[in-house]
């Protein structure tokens, strides 16, 4: 099975003129950043907003996704008259390096060797990703961002913007993340790795310059994995709870006997059609690694870490954070560790929790409080801008 995202040739592209160094010591020659844009940049350029994706998402906020046909994944939000006006607002949204949809990552070709990049690809991490979207806004001549927002792996991208280029974003939205990636979410992640590893068509990463290789199983079991820390207890139990799928009893055999079971098997096994295997070795990693209270991934280092105070204390951006009740992935508590963190400092801090049962994958969903949040947020943005 070769995955269709081989084929997918992505048009809005910006190649950095400049050999990208990377937190790891090791540098990414000249990667390209894939992107779409919506709405017009004003004549002074103030009016630019980075939507910043999650772990599995990319570029397709609101264009329907060359693969799956899908709706773009935040089309509740962005667009003509909604949270994000794009009549109002030039939206930018970049697929980072390391994704699967374009960037320069373990899916695309190393010039060196003119073969995939593979597992030969540098380890990055969440800093990397920014820096390399900075050079795209260079190249757009945007000196500040209006906003930067995002969820997930996208609000931790947000939150990292505003620690190593505050000058460069007037606000930031930061949903559903956390300041740091927690020892249980590490341990998910290990066991998503290495369910892609055993896979016998991973072939020790080199299964895209084979036509007989491709580790779909063990991606989609990652994947299967991965998705239920994504949802509630309490959601999950709502939308399946122990129905049976199309059975009148059970089989007693290992099909699917239950209506929860065929879904996790669903989601599996599309996303192998999109998602490349080592991109999700990488990028879980960039993960494990976020935590923005440590200057240096050297264990060494570690006496050295600020406080999450310090680590804003000259801070110029205004923050809204968002957290929902029910996502035990990145719990409120963690984002309240930032809350207060940024009160001790005096900057400007909004933070709203909703109650929700629908657990991490809140902030995909058109969630009325959190669309008001964003928009409230962003018009008063502007109007100081004004």
């Amino acid at each position: 099975m070769k995955p269709l995202y081989r084929f997918i040739k992505t048009v809005n592209k910006y190649q950095l003129p400049y050999d990208l160094k990377l937190t790891s010591g090791e540098s990414l020659a000249t990667p390209e950043i894939a992107y779409e844009t919506y709405g017009a940049l004003n004549n002074d350029k103030s009016n630019a907003i980075l939507i910043c994706h999650g772990f599995t998402a990319d570029q397709y906020v609101i264009t329907k996704h060359p693969i799956t046909q899908k709706d773009g994944w935040w089309d509740g939000l962005i667009g003509e008259n909604l949270a994000i006006d794009t009549n109002k607002y030039f939206v930018i949204a970049t697929n980072v390096i390391g994704g699967s949809m374009g960037s320069t990552s373990p899916c695309t070709i190393n010039p060196e060797t003119n073969d995939y990049y593979a597992t030969d690809f540098p380890i990055i991490t969440i800093t990397d990703m920014m820096n390399a979207q900075l050079g795209l806004l260079d190249f757009l001549g945007i000196d500040q961002l209006l906003c930067a927002i995002g969820g997930s792996m996208g609000g931790m991208q947000v939150l990292e913007l505003a620690r190593i280029a505050s000058s460069r974003v007037k606000s930031a939205i930061a949903i559903s993340c956390s300041w740091r990636f927690s020892a249980q979410n590490i341990a998910f992640h290990e066991i998503g790795r290495q369910a892609v590893m055993s896979d016998a068509d991973w072939c020790h990463g080199r299964y895209l310059s084979h036509d007989n290789c491709s580790p779909v199983q063990g991606l989609s079991l990652a994947r299967m994995i991965a998705h239920v820390t994504y949802m509630s207890e309490q959601s999950l139990q709502q939308k399946f709870g122990r129905n049976l799928q199309e059975k009148g009893g059970f089989s007693y055999h290992f099909d699917t006997d239950f209506q929860v079971e065929s879904y996790l098997r669903h989601q599996g096994s599309t996303f192998v059609e999109r998602f490349d295997a080592n991109c999700y070795l990488y990028l879980t990693r960039a993960l494990d690694y976020f935590d923005l209270t440590k200057n240096s991934l050297d264990a060494e280092d570690a006496q050295h870490n600020k406080s999450l105070a310090d680590v804003y204390k000259d801070t110029q951006t205004k923050f809204c954070l968002i957290s929902f009740t029910s996502d035990w992935l990145f719990p409120p508590a963690e984002m309240r560790d930032i809350v207060r963190a940024l009160n001790v400092i005096g900057a400007e801090v909004s933070y709203l929790e909703i109650e929700s049962d629908k657990g991490h994958d809140a902030f995909l969903l058109n969630e009325p409080e959190m669309i008001e949040a964003v928009k409230g947020f962003l018009d008063g943005i502007a109007t100081e801008t004004q």
